[in-house]
């Protein structure tokens, strides 16, 4: 009887939701952790002698129609096959969703750890455990992380209206891939760029505009994320762990807007650096920070907000299989990988790359997943992707808002067009790239389906 009577209550209840004709609300959790590398640790390429600006992972979590959604922004260089989906799945465990539901891409700052649990077993049977990164460390950090994604789903809060912009950002990115006249590569102009000649060179393609996207409740923001596609390195190599330029331009934002969590993406920036506007004096990095803050700015000052639903959020997940790079031989990679004469440095390159060509001879998927906000897509996708797939994901939809985060996994190294790969330069070399040419007939298919 009591059974029967609640049955009914509940029946009432969704019959009196239906009429009043209220769509259920959008619910935005936020977390911020500290993932600051411990003193004599591995950074990407020395140890850690201090840490200068703290390193962190932050994120939102989305609860609406369906399991929750999580996109997760980390000051490390880059997530790498077992490492990447450590991150996915307790961040998933963690909120009550599936690992497909949650993105983790990093801004890819060089003084800063990296993550590849695959690696680092690799190594760990030469000898070589803890050579490439700090194992213990990054399973806290993730640990942190998961904990603080489950209470900002405790204590997220609704989300009325969605706030979309874009801004142009004046002299920061350009493009590394200087062409010569045969339309071969002539220059790489990396992100430091002593080179006057280089320098004087036309930015070249790129995306000027950072985009904004912040949701509100009412006339209170709750978040703003950012999206802005380049290289994040002003300098490095110091030893010192630094999120960079980018980084000090969200602590900007951030304190302008009095603490409002600020959350920043890297977009497709895998040829894009600030070269020509960088020659790599210290004073620069201040210089490049606040011209990305003022391009956040204008950005957030031209939001136009859209009431928001969780009916108006969605997500969708493409799963692919990337072509492996054709210059990786099994054989010889392990070979290198169990030369204790060899130089320990070379030998944890052979350990990433045959991590990724197991899973590539497996054919193991990496998810590429979008994110419906209303009239706004969010595409995740992974590795040091050129900036020509965000200006085509762009094209494809003009009738939408469309945003891009590169620097998910991490494992292919540089994505680049398949006419790049012809061209010569870094981006399109063995040393870069871990992706056959034919990368881009699997990636232009996939990030179509996902905005239909």
């Amino acid at each position: 009887m009591i059974r029967k009577c609640f049955f009914s209550v509940l029946v009432v209840f969704a019959c009196a939701v239906a009429a009043s004709g209220k769509e259920a609300p959008l619910r935005v959790g936020t977390f911020v952790v500290d993932a600051s590398p411990p003193i004599g640790s591995p950074l990407a390429y020395d140890r850690c002698d201090s840490v200068g600006m703290p390193l962190t992972a932050r994120g939102i979590v989305l609860l609406g129609e369906g399991e929750p959604m999580v996109l997760c922004a980390v000051d490390w260089i880059g997530l790498s096959n077992d490492g990447y989906e450590h991150w996915r799945d307790a961040i998933a465990k963690a909120v009550k969703t599936s690992p497909e539901r949650v993105s983790v891409n990093v801004l890819h700052q060089h003084d800063a750890p990296r993550c590849d649990f695959s690696a680092e077993r690799l190594l760990a049977e030469q000898g070589l455990g803890g050579v490439m990164f700090d194992p213990v460390f990054a399973r806290q950090v993730i640990k942190n992380v998961a904990s603080a994604a489950k209470q900002a789903a405790d204590s997220a809060s609704v989300a009325t209206h969605l706030g979309l912009s874009q801004a142009k950002v004046e002299k920061v990115a350009s493009n590394r891939r200087i062409l010569g006249p045969d339309g071969k590569v002539k220059f790489v102009r990396y992100t430091a760029c002593g080179n006057p000649e280089m320098r004087a060179e036309p930015e070249g393609t790129i995306d000027p505009f950072v985009k904004s996207i912040s949701f509100w409740n009412e006339k209170k923001p709750l978040v703003v994320i950012t999206y802005y596609a380049t290289h994040p390195q002003s300098y490095y190599r110091t030893g010192v762990a630094n999120p960079d330029f980018p980084g000090i331009a969200r602590f900007i934002r951030q304190t302008t807007l009095n603490g409002l969590t600020h959350i920043h993406f890297n977009g497709a920036g895998g040829n894009i650096g600030a070269g020509k506007y960088n020659n790599g004096a210290r004073k620069n990095r201040q210089t490049l920070a606040i011209r990305l803050a003022e391009g956040m700015s204008k950005a957030y000052q031209a939001t136009e907000k859209h009431p928001i639903t969780a009916a108006d959020v969605s997500w969708k997940t493409v799963p692919v299989v990337l072509p492996a790079s054709p210059h990786m031989n099994e054989e010889s990679l392990f070979a290198e990988l169990n030369d204790s004469k060899a130089d320990p440095r070379r030998r944890t390159y052979a350990a990433k790359e045959l991590s990724w060509l197991l899973r590539c001879k497996a054919r193991d998927t990496i998810d590429l997943t979008c994110l419906t906000l209303g009239p706004a897509r969010i595409l995740n996708m992974p590795g040091e992707l050129a900036v020509e797939y965000q200006l085509a994901a762009q094209e494809m939809r003009p009738d939408l808002f469309v945003a891009m985060a590169a620097y998910g996994e991490y494992a292919p190294g540089y994505i680049c067009m398949k006419e790049h790969y012809q061209q010569g330069g870094y981006e399109d070399s063995p040393r870069a790239s871990r992706v056959a040419p034919e990368v881009e007939d699997v990636l232009m298919p996939a990030i179509k389906e996902l905005l239909k």
